[in-house]
């Protein structure tokens, strides 16, 4: 299981409060080993580092914008792995797979030592499921009010949210856009399955190699 904890205890402040001062990692005595908390919906929610096949599939995704980012001198996109993403405007706090930002942002906040960055500075949101928590990471299931990742986003109007589910029940890519910030929904894209060569459409015009990504065990 890669969820320790998910829930609101007693804590001293709010979930989100202690996030942005970077207080709810000691409180809650979080091992050093990559374990990661994140406010969802105003909870919090725990999770061990990720495996290999999880963690390749990063890998696969930064090769392909850093391939586009050599090719191609006008390239304006930049991925960038597990950053504090503060969405100030629903008080959750996310720490993303990966974001896409604009170079100049991407060049402003290296210069800047910054520790947050905010969906106004995001293009795409990445997420890859994982076993025990995907639940997080896709759209809430019908008639539940509980707010996930996909409707915080879309909340926050981060532009695009690629979602990399590896569910053997439903494993592949869906790219969703147009974001409802009063609904807190998108609309899918376009998706592809495991295998499938994929092409991010513009703005990004990313070419994706997917041969290697895999589902969880079934």
């Amino acid at each position: 299981m890669s969820v320790l904890a998910h829930g609101q205890w007693a804590l001293p402040d709010s979930p989100y409060a202690m996030w942005v001062r970077g207080e709810l990692d000691e409180y809650l005595r979080l091992p050093d080993d990559g374990t990661r908390v994140e406010v969802i919906g105003g909870e919090f929610v725990v999770s061990h580092a990720a495996g290999y096949p999880h963690a390749g599939i990063l890998t696969d995704l930064t090769g392909a914008f850093e391939y586009a980012k050599r090719t191609d001198p006008g390239f304006q996109w930049r991925a960038v792995q597990t950053i504090n993403l503060d969405l100030v405007d629903i008080g959750d706090g996310y720490i993303p797979d990966m974001v896409v930002v604009p170079r100049d942002i991407d060049l402003r906040n290296r210069v800047d030592n910054v520790l947050y960055v905010y969906p106004e500075q995001v293009q795409m949101a990445v997420e890859v499921t994982s076993e025990s928590n995907a639940r997080n990471d896709r759209e809430p299931l019908f008639g539940r009010s509980r707010a996930t990742k996909w409707s915080g986003y879309a909340r926050c109007c981060v532009p695009y949210y690629l979602l990399i589910d590896r569910d053997p029940r439903q494993p592949g890519v869906t790219l969703f856009g147009e974001p409802d910030r009063a609904e807190g929904r998108y609309r899918a894209l376009e998706s592809w399955k495991f295998g499938d060569p994929i092409t991010l459409p513009e703005p990004f015009g990313v070419e994706l190699d997917t041969l290697l990504w895999v589902p969880w065990p079934a």
